[in-house]
């Protein structure tokens, strides 16, 4: 069977949505009277509920099925390659050099340096031809390497938004300019990631010098990150931390096959002092989450090793999911509403999400609260007779074995030749 063959079978067998078997629904509200892109957020109720994926997440407007697209509230970063550092070289003994920067604005720069275990200041400014005098001035940063200390390392200058096209680069400290490598630059997205937090605790558990922090989450639902709220003290630590994801109970016997366990590790660091005259301010108290895609309720387990030191003052773990967005060409007129809750269904297929962009101007919309669909019903089962009954199926095998064995029994009773007459 061709792959054109097996594509189209699978569409004619596909179940195709009908809003009678959807079993919950919600009303889209506040929804601008105006023609046009309509956009609203995914709230965490929605993925508990509904098939993995959201495949079976349906929007009808007045009864007809409307295209739609998922998509998360994430800016999109372009991430420029490595640059390549022009004219280093040693100045009133401090390592310099250039750099020519793409057009566009930019903010964040990272440095490519190749030394470790150091502390140094960079100066930087800029200017719009590379010999233009003087630069503007954009601020003085600092850069470290700490891994002796096992406190991190951190080679990005925080800019102020800029747009020259040169930048002029100055190192105070133990650095040459054989160290320096090249410079990484990120364009500043139009807007920053939106996240909805979905539990918090301030329930820490200590032992055996480790915290443990624990969660319960609902199947299906995503988690992005999870983010430390630390006091105020120490000023200064670096923890590694353990984050491991799994089921919450045993599968049931006829549930998929025991799901992997997820896990994912970070370094917990905050470093607030003054080293060898230089002012250090940095902070990592986020880990990024495994994906995770659980059938059931998932135990999600951080666990932060303290070493030897006092464990660290947190006054609460939260965890967030990036927002998940819907959006639709909308009417201007009509109802709209959410449909979910009929796992026969595939995801849909839909020229628009395919050609889809989002416009500046989207209104914004609401998702209402979940209820029941008045009108469900449940799918009937459409399987083959055969599937639906496998007991049968088999009863009817072992009869046709025992039939075809007393068939072959019988002819070796017989001779094989009449006798003589």
């Amino acid at each position: 069977m061709t792959t054109a063959a097996r594509f189209l079978m699978l569409i004619l067998l596909a179940a195709s949505p009908q809003i009678r078997y959807f079993h919950s629904e919600r009303q889209v509200e506040n929804l601008p009277s105006r023609a046009g892109q309509a956009c609203l957020a995914l709230d965490e109720g929605i993925f508990a509920q509904a098939a993995p994926a959201l495949a079976d997440l349906r929007l009808y407007r007045d009864g007809r099925e409307t295209p739609y697209v998922t998509r998360l509230a994430e800016p999109s970063l372009a991430s420029q390659g490595e640059i390549n550092p022009l004219d280093k070289g040693l100045r009133a003994g401090q390592a310099v050099f250039d750099a020519e920067l793409p057009d566009g604005r930019y903010s964040d720069l990272e440095l490519d340096i190749s030394e470790r275990n150091f502390i140094a200041t960079v100066e930087v400014s800029g200017s719009q031809t590379q010999s233009s005098a003087p630069p503007t001035k954009l601020g003085a940063y600092t850069i470290f390497d700490l891994t002796r200390q096992r406190l991190g390392r951190s080679t990005v200058l925080h800019l102020p938004e800029s747009d020259f096209k040169y930048l002029h680069f100055k190192i105070n400290g133990p650095l040459s300019p054989e160290h320096i490598n090249g410079v990484s630059v990120v364009r500043l997205p139009e807007s920053q990631p939106r996240y909805i937090s979905l539990a918090e605790t301030a329930k820490i558990t200590e032992r055996n010098h480790q915290t443990l922090v624990e969660f319960i989450v609902p199947p299906h639902v995503p988690v992005d990150r999870v983010v430390f709220r630390a006091g105020s003290q120490p000023s200064l630590f670096s923890r590694d931390a353990l984050l491991r994801v799994e089921p919450a109970q045993a599968p049931s016997a006829d549930s998929r096959p025991y799901p992997r366990t997820a896990t994912a590790s970070s370094n917990l660091l905050r470093i607030h002092s003054l080293e060898n005259g230089h002012r250090i301010d940095e902070e990592h108290l986020t880990i990024d989450a495994p994906a995770a895609d659980f059938d059931q309720t998932a135990k999600w387990t951080i666990t932060i090793d303290n070493g030897d030191d006092p464990p660290l003052s947190i006054e609460s773990v939260r965890l967030e999911m990036l927002e998940r967005d819907l959006c639709f060409e909308s009417a201007g007129s009509g109802h709209y509403t959410l449909y979910y809750g009929d796992r026969s269904l595939a995801a849909p297929r839909y020229d628009y999400a395919t050609l889809f962009a989002l416009q500046a101007d989207a209104a914004t919309a609401e998702m209402g609260r979940e209820t029941a669909n008045a009108a469900y019903q449940p799918r009937p089962d459409e399987r083959a007779f055969t599937e639906r009954h496998q007991a049968l199926l088999w009863i009817a095998l072992v009869l046709v074995i025992v039939l075809l064995g007393g068939i072959a029994l019988g002819s070796l009773k017989r001779p094989a030749f009449p006798p003589p007459a």
